[in-house]
């Protein structure tokens, strides 16, 4: 299996959770794109202040695997897990 891309949105349902993402986006960004494995990572809040484009590619599954590992143990999470997520996981 290839490269593995996840593209959807994150969902803010407050000003609060807005708040928690932009406190805590900063170094989750830093953190994935320093994995050699991450291809591209970006996380962008759109039009409506409370969705947030989320748009990341992965060499291949293991390291999707990896990414979602770390992350799953991280402040960003910890912090974000309540905010519902609508994502698309695909694989070349």
């Amino acid at each position: 299996m290839g490269i593995v891309r996840l593209s959807g949105q994150l969902l803010c349902a407050t000003d609060d959770d807005v708040a928690l993402v932009k406190a805590h986006l900063p170094r989750h960004i830093a953190l994935t794109r320093a994995n050699p494995t991450c291809l591209s990572f970006t996380v962008a809040q759109t039009d409506d202040p409370l969705i947030w484009q989320v748009d990341e590619t992965f060499a291949d599954q293991a390291a999707f695997d990896a990414h979602q590992t770390r992350t799953r143990a991280s402040d960003w999470y910890r912090m974000t897990a309540h905010i519902p997520r609508r994502y698309t996981i695909s694989a070349d």
